[in-house]
């Protein structure tokens, strides 16, 4: 005998047809967080097949997967997911707009500006146009890049220097933008083009945190490793055994 549950599944395959805890089931998250998007105007409301009772399809399965990935993955509060949401529906914002309403809502929130803050933006926004990156002035990453080098400046005593002195890391920068931008499939419609670009964009920027620092200690080992003995290698796990361990003859039990 097929189950309730196979015939469900084979509904939903076939039409695209669920009901809220199978809606819940699928997202992965809670009956209660659904309500509370339904109530919010985040998610779309369902076809009601009763007073109390409706059906939902695809179109809300990939609406709260967006949510969530904007939410857990992008740590977005409420009202900048609504923003995102709002220009996606919006069908005559270009996706390159609508990716970056995407990257300004990431963040990071900027401190309030200081003079020396200021003045250090105005020379980012014009190294970036020197470089021929076509960016808007009011992109929130000027902020922190502005924060980063005022830090640079006196946390190296050095007031006079500009911002050339990110000129290798603009670089790399370039480089992992054109791949992040390569990975992302524009066909699968603009919800999901947003969602990749915020989930990749916050996975791969961690995955690079974390490579840059075991570069760098690998890269202190290849210059200054001669001073100091070899550092332990990554075994499988098991450990290894010490040389008078590997030489020692067993003693017979008595």
């Amino acid at each position: 005998m097929i189950s309730n549950e196979a015939v469900n599944r084979t509904r939903i395959a076939n039409e695209g047809a669920m009901k809220m805890r199978e809606l819940s089931a699928a997202s992965g998250l809670s009956v209660a967080t659904i309500k509370f998007y339904l109530r919010e105007g985040v998610l779309h409301p369902g076809r009601a097949t009763s007073a109390t009772q409706s059906e939902y399809d695809t179109s809300h399965l990939e609406r709260l997967r967006l949510v969530r990935a904007l939410r857990e993955v992008g740590e977005l509060p409420l009202a900048r997911i609504e923003a995102v949401l709002a220009a996606i529906a919006d069908d005559r914002t270009p996706l390159h707009d609508l990716l970056g309403q995407a990257h300004h809502a990431l963040g990071p929130e900027p401190a309030p500006p200081t003079p020396e803050t200021t003045a250090a933006r105005a020379e980012l926004v014009a190294w970036v146009a020197a470089r021929g990156w076509v960016v808007g002035v009011d992109a929130p990453a000027f902020d922190a890049l502005a924060a980063a080098l005022v830090a640079f400046r006196e946390l190296w005593s050095l007031p006079a220097c500009g911002p050339e002195v990110f000129e290798e890391y603009a670089d790399a920068a370039e480089r992992i933008a054109r791949h992040d931008l390569a990975m992302i499939d524009p066909a699968k419609g603009r919800a999901d083009t947003v969602r990749q670009a915020v989930t990749g964009g916050v996975v791969f920027g961690e995955a690079l945190v974390a490579l840059r620092r075991l570069a760098q200690e690998h890269e202190s080992h290849r210059r200054f490793g001669d001073q100091h003995p070899d550092p332990p290698k990554v075994t499988s796990g098991r450990g290894p055994r010490s040389r008078a361990a590997r030489g020692r003859t067993p003693t017979p039990e008595r």
